[in-house]
């Protein structure tokens, strides 16, 4: 056993607390989600953030668990030596490449086992972070049946898989053992596993369902729709901000770990800047200041330590927020104006944009202080600039594929779906909103 029997307890403590955090983060998207959307559809977008909460849960406990973590030997900080472990490999050139995992589905194998349990617990958290992502993308004309279809979709499949090639002792993650590539591809809390994976499938999902009615103009100008309730979203935004020193600390996996007080000041100082670079960037370039821009800067800020968060310096830290906040501002405009896709929150922009140069900024910054024998690699993480760019070239792989995996297996999910049961509610019910006619009760009923 891996320390004593008190410090493993503290450890299974400090990640539940954690994960108990990152599950309050749902409260935070559903409140930014809500706010950035219209009050006719207020119910429906609510709805969305709750149910992927039960759907992912229980899809997770009794497939995806199992293929992202069933290969999983042991935890250190967390206690004994698994039993039943069991990953699907693929054998290339002497090198044993994992796929997926085989075990521990339904929790079956592990009942009663606290490591298994208390992994469970914060990976399903993390998932459902990820899952939520493209309901705000996909908000105000999404078909509830067809979005419950997806909720099962993400969390027994497309995160699985990717989670277990990172976090699961997959072959991104064998890269440096197998090929000399670094640690590995690296990600300490989930800026490629969670953020870029439901930043690109919102991305697809917006793609096949669509424009909202009236956001493009037939003389190719865009018509702006602005949410109902500001207010909520900033938040909803501070709450996320608030969970967020679980999802990144609580990655650790040990409460005595000191690295602690360096990744809770990455992240507070990264989202910072974030948001006030995307403010001030707005403000020049519309002469006013943007309060809903400086929500999604400071969201970009998060997203983008929490793969570095443990590997960095403070002043890294910030200047990974800072570019951040200008890439969510221009990722939006992009995203809206040249590419003609209608993504209300700018879940794309904060989650898929700023999720890459997350996983990319640790192949850059990461400056050899931490992560010693990370991946099963001797010696520190260590990015470009610290003398180590094969870290970076690991970093921009992991990026690369969730690119060429996810994008296109979440398009033809929702591509697939569309044609057996349909993603977008009729034309009638998007005009007179979500709520009266696909969810029978209103927000705001008149009165």
């Amino acid at each position: 056993m891996n320390g004593g029997h008190a410090e493993i307890a503290l450890n299974l403590v400090w990640v539940l607390m954690a994960g108990f955090l990152v599950m309050f983060m749902q409260v935070g998207f559903a409140m930014v989600e809500t706010g950035f959307t219209r009050a006719k559809n207020a119910v429906n977008t609510m709805a969305m953030n709750l149910i992927i909460y039960p759907i992912g849960v229980l899809g997770f406990w009794l497939v995806g668990y199992g293929l992202m973590q069933g290969g999983v030997v042991i935890w250190p900080s967390l206690g004994h030596r698994l039993v039943g472990a069991h990953e699907i490999t693929l054998q290339i050139g002497g090198h044993a490449l994992g796929l997926f995992g085989a075990a521990r589905f339904a929790l079956l194998t592990a009942p009663h086992d606290p490591a298994n349990l208390t992994m469970f617990l914060f990976s399903a958290v993390f998932m459902d972070t990820a899952a939520t992502i493209p309901t705000g993308a996909m908000a105000e004309r999404w078909k509830f049946s067809a979005f419950i279809v997806y909720g099962l979709f993400m969390s027994m499949l497309l995160y699985p898989l990717y989670g277990n090639w990172v976090w699961g002792g997959g072959w991104l993650a064998a890269m440096g053992t197998n090929w000399g590539l670094g640690h590995g591809h690296v990600d300490f809390a989930g800026s490629s596993v969670v953020h870029m994976t439901g930043g690109l499938t919102a991305l697809a999902g917006a793609i096949v369902l669509g424009p909202r009615a009236g956001k493009f103009r037939r003389d190719g100008t865009t018509s702006a729709i602005p949410g109902h309730n500001l207010p909520m979203t900033v938040v909803g935004t501070l709450v996320l901000a608030f969970g967020w020193f679980g999802f990144n600390a609580g990655s650790t996996l040990a409460g005595a770990d000191p690295r602690i007080a360096t990744i809770a000041v990455n992240t507070m100082l990264a989202s910072s800047a974030g948001a006030l670079t995307a403010l001030v960037f707005v403000w020049y370039r519309l002469r006013k200041p943007d309060v809903a821009m400086a929500c999604n800067g400071l969201l970009g800020g998060l997203v983008a330590i929490t793969g570095p968060c443990a590997f960095v310096s403070p002043a890294a830290a910030v200047l990974i927020g800072l570019l951040a906040g200008l890439l969510v501002v221009t990722a939006v405009f992009w995203v809206e104006t040249r590419f003609r896709v209608d993504d209300p929150v700018g879940a794309f922009a904060v989650h898929g944009v700023c999720g890459a140069w997350g996983a990319l900024s640790l192949g850059l910054f990461a400056d050899g202080t931490y992560g010693a024998g990370w991946n099963g690699v001797a010696g520190p993480v260590r990015g470009l600039l610290f003398g180590d760019g094969r870290q970076l070239c690991a970093q921009l792989i992991g990026v690369v594929t969730n690119i060429v995996f996810v994008f296109p297996v979440a398009y033809g999910f929702f591509r697939l779906t569309d044609r057996l049961i349909g993603n977008r509610v009729p034309a009638e019910v998007e005009w007179s909103g979500l709520d009266s006619t696909e969810m029978g009760s209103e927000a705001y009923p008149p009165g």
